[in-house]
């Protein structure tokens, strides 16, 4: 049951009561940061996950979303962020709070609960009315006219799981199956000879060639040949013990079950057709949705977790697409210039994007709407020497403003945990990911709004000391 706040913000900082005395500093980035969210109007779309009206009565949507705005800012954990919630006054007027309280607001399992009811397509909506960035001066009666410039790029963010190598997964694999098989035996009526698994053959079989330092082709063809035989063994065994009951397995050994016997087939076929690659290849028995991501980069040519396109307009990131499986960023041109008109009710005016943007489609789409998209033409380059050098020139002017996407990639993954994604379940991977988007755009409020105040005193003391000299009225 959820029950809508009267007022998200009842108290200002000098009213919040502090036990051991003094105030808050209204010049702190809680108390800043407090006024500039819109509460309201972000509670109108939270209160729509609870369709019940009775029940325990739940946490208001300022303490929920505050929470992982504070944990994402912050990169903190479960437990850690509700001890400094705990410990900080600031924080606590964040929350909504009307004054200090020292013991824990709530217990930490509530966050897992807040990253599963606000769901990715709650955040981004939430992170729409966070990032309103202000354009140039446009005619109002104009709606056809475009403004402002989009950049689009996509990225990896990886997930925390093992490196996933075939043979650290089969041995994995036998694992889970074997423990799959000592829970079935020890439900089983009589006096029934547990079957044979070989489980210590296999284990040293799979260290005496993943201690090796150096391994040869050879020696690693060998033992996934070996695991792999285990492990259909253990299949088998399963297979004929299943004919009696599967209720005994839990569900986290059930779902390890199925994801075995696929992990089992696409390895098997990998095996004997001598590829290395498959479709919805499964690199994670625990998170069978993750997906390799090739990337062709330097220090990592193949990245595991989910694929983000962003778009970042004026400095504020939105997601575009996010997905487990790996997709041509192209393809998301059209959709993304629809969801930049539906934000801002008019097309961005010019488009900078990689190579990988620039197909034939793409670019015919743009320019029927009055859109430059970043990049040379297509076809033979021209002969005309000032053509080429106005060309490069604008080449280059366009990769200084493209940059603008890989600053908020690298902000992300340096400072908000975008590098390693610790979630587990799928849905709040997705949460997670778009909250570290939240999180960078309400830095950027903080920046604008600091800057926008710095402009006005400069504008203020200038027109002072013009007003001072006698130069104006």
């Amino acid at each position: 049951m959820y029950e809508y706040t009267e007022n998200n913000q009842p108290i200002l900082p000098h009213e919040f009561f502090l036990p051991f005395g003094g105030t808050l500093n209204a010049d702190n980035q809680w108390c800043k940061l407090a006024a500039l969210i819109p509460w309201n109007v972000i509670e109108e779309k939270y209160a729509k996950c609870f369709k019940s009206r009775t029940g325990q009565r739940a946490y208001s949507v300022r303490i929920a979303l505050g929470t992982l705005i504070i944990q994402n800012m912050k990169t903190l954990s479960d437990v850690k962020v509700v001890e400094e919630i705990s410990e900080n006054p600031y924080m606590q007027y964040f929350l909504g709070f009307t004054g200090f309280v020292q013991e824990q607001p709530f217990d930490p399992s509530l966050i897992v609960h807040f990253r599963k009811r606000l769901n990715e397509d709650i955040l981004n909506e939430v992170n729409e009315l966070i990032a309103k960035p202000k354009f140039d001066d446009k005619d109002d009666d104009d709606d056809d006219t475009n403004n402002g410039v989009m950049i689009l790029d996509a990225t990896c963010t990886p997930a925390d799981i093992h490196y996933p190598t075939d043979l650290f997964l089969l041995n994995g694999c036998r694992e889970k199956l074997e423990e799959v098989i000592d829970v079935m035996h020890q439900q089983q009526s009589g006096d029934k000879v547990k079957p044979r698994t070989y489980r210590n053959c296999a284990r040293k079989a799979y260290l005496n060639i993943d201690k090796k330092k150096n391994k040869k082709y050879k020696e690693i063809r060998k033992g996934i040949g070996q695991q792999l035989r285990y492990v259909k063994r253990d299949l088998s065994i399963i297979e004929n013990m299943s004919n009696e009951d599967l209720s005994s397995l839990s569900r986290r050994q059930y779902q390890n079950l199925l994801v075995c016997n696929e992990l089992y087939r696409q390895q098997s076929e990998m095996y004997h057709n001598k590829t290395r690659s498959i479709q919805d290849r499964i690199v994670s028995i625990n998170r069978p949705s993750v997906r390799p991501i090739v990337r062709g980069k330097t220090n990592a040519d193949v990245e595991f977790g989910a694929k983000l396109a962003i778009s970042v307009v004026n400095g504020y990131s939105y997601a575009e697409e996010l997905s487990f499986d790996a997709f041509n960023e192209g393809i998301t041109l059209k959709r993304s210039l629809e969801t930049y008109k539906r934000r801002f009710g008019f097309y961005p005016k010019t488009i900078m994007a990689d190579k990988i943007y620039r197909n034939r489609e793409n670019i015919s789409w743009c320019k029927s709407l009055g859109i430059r998209l970043s990049g040379p033409p297509l076809g033979r380059p021209s002969s005309d020497p000032l053509l080429q050098k106005e060309q490069r020139r604008q080449e280059r002017e366009d990769t200084k403003t493209r940059n603008g996407v890989e600053g908020k990639f690298g902000e992300g993954k340096r400072f908000y945990g975008l590098d390693k994604i610790m979630a587990h379940r799928d849905d709040t991977t997705m949460s997670v990911i778009i909250m570290q988007l939240i999180a960078m755009n309400c830095q950027k409020r903080l920046r604008d709004f600091l800057v926008s105040i710095f402009k006005t005193l400069f504008l203020c003391r200038n027109r002072f000391i013009i007003m001072k000299l006698g130069l104006v009225q």
